[in-house]
């Protein structure tokens, strides 16, 4: 099928973001991009006028915008235990298809200095907050105090991106599903002792009506 000039634009932010994941910011070169999305040279300047540091950006909040859909999809379920063990199911998925070469590219732009595009930092932050404001209107929603919520939504998010790193260096999802663990029984308990969720051995042990 032929490719539609018109689409460049998106096909180079997608590739941007494909290459994030895998190689890092510094190594996500106009070149590395052009060859990736197969996009024509001359569309580089046409839509990016900013250059490298504005197809990054781009590419950042593109990637920032999907995970925050998921969260946010998640975040309107009935059970948010759930919903956090989905987003740790997700994670372990990526990484397993991607034989481990595939990380978060939000932390790629996050883990380097950027001198020369303070931004990138700023839109990595960016996408952070809006991730951990989605968690904690989830607990929020099903009885923990607001400033649990966000401690709880922090932590969250960075143990699943501590994990990410820790899995890619060591080739194993062991690290992501002893976190996935960990918090499953944490936030089950937090829950709780709010009333929000049930305790099944308390009514296991309960006796019949």
């Amino acid at each position: 099928m032929v490719r539609r000039k018109s689409d460049s634009r998106e096909r180079m932010v997608l590739s941007a973001a494909a290459l994030l994941r895998e190689y890092g910011a510094s190594a996500t070169s106009i070149d590395r991009v052009l060859a990736h999305s197969g996009a024509p040279r001359g569309s580089v300047y046409h839509h990016f006028p900013g250059g490298r540091a504005q197809l990054i950006d781009e590419a950042v909040a593109l990637a920032g915008d999907f995970i925050a859909g998921l969260i946010e999809t998640g975040a309107r379920a009935d059970d948010p235990v759930e919903a956090v063990d989905a987003f740790f199911t997700l994670w372990r998925g990526r990484l397993v298809e991607g034989d481990f070469r595939t990380g978060c590219p939000i932390v790629a732009v996050a883990v380097e200095t950027n001198d020369d595009a303070p931004q990138l930092a700023r839109s990595a932050a960016a996408a952070f907050t809006r991730w951990q404001e989605a968690l904690a209107t989830l607990f929020v929603r099903h009885g923990l105090p607001e400033e649990r919520g966000r401690r709880l939504a922090a932590f969250i998010i960075a143990a699943v991106e501590g994990a990410v790193i820790m899995c890619r260096a060591e080739r194993s999802t062991a690290p992501l599903e002893a976190a996935a663990a960990e918090i499953h029984d944490l936030l089950a308990h937090a829950l709780r002792t709010t009333g929000s969720l049930a305790d099944p051995a308390r009514d296991r042990d309960a006796p019949p009506p």
